[in-house]
């Protein structure tokens, strides 16, 4: 028997990455109840409040985590704080014929991340690259014919769209073309989104100053759990 939405007190997605968001206690104890031992997951993410308590309910069926990242401030823009240029950038959804640029990229991103190649060994994350561009999900930034930035569109609601995989690979850095990049994307999705959002480390004091230069504010704040 299912509940009726208005009754809803916490929500949690099982899966390689496990999401739970819930604000009051018996609910976090409730879901972390039903979580069995599990040794596939990835991450553990959601607000700081709720993954502390989720964690100390699970963590002794659970094995240890590699890395946790304790503070993540999750930042949001609407249309009227977004700020900035494209000056010299070209932005766009990125084409199928240049997958294998973008992989190699996002994997260098989850690699200086989180500490892990994503296509050793596996072709799946190439076929969800390649799934993701015919979706029209990946975006990039274009400058004097060489792509010099990359984003994609995560999940998103009548609130709010994340974005992720947000890269501007390091020998085009400190040029302002990822500020100019995103603000392009930015702008573009606003037209179809009420807000953008994201979530970054608090260690990251280069991408909280890009951020926050384009119009980007905390709303929030997550804690993950790297397995």
């Amino acid at each position: 028997m299912y509940a009726d939405a208005s009754s809803v007190k916490g929500v949690a997605f099982f899966g390689h990455h496990v999401v739970v968001a819930a604000n009051e206690d018996e609910s976090i104890d409730a879901l972390a109840a039903v979580k069995t031992a599990a040794s596939f997951e990835r991450m553990i993410v959601g607000p700081r409040k709720t993954i502390e308590r989720y964690w100390e309910r699970v963590s002794a069926r659970h094995a240890a985590p590699r890395i946790t990242r304790e503070s993540q401030p999750v930042l949001a823009v609407d249309r009227q704080n977004l700020r900035g240029n494209t000056t010299g950038i070209v932005v766009r959804r990125a084409r199928l014929d240049e997958w294998q640029t973008v992989a190699i990229n996002s994997s260098a991103m989850i690699r200086d991340e989180l500490g892990y190649d994503p296509r050793a060994g596996s072709a799946e994350f190439d076929g969800n690259i390649r799934s993701a561009i015919e979706r029209g999900t990946w975006w990039v930034g274009e400058f004097e014919e060489r792509l010099c930035f990359y984003c994609s569109e995560g999940p998103h609601s009548s609130r709010t769209l994340q974005l992720q995989g947000i890269w501007t690979p390091p020998d085009l850095r400190k040029r302002g073309l990822g500020s100019a990049a995103l603000f392009g994307i930015c702008d573009a999705l606003l037209n179809e989104h009420a807000t953008l959002s994201l979530y970054v480390n608090d260690f990251n004091a280069a991408g909280l100053a890009l951020y926050k230069s384009l119009g980007f504010r905390q709303v929030a704040e997550f804690t993950t759990l790297l397995f």
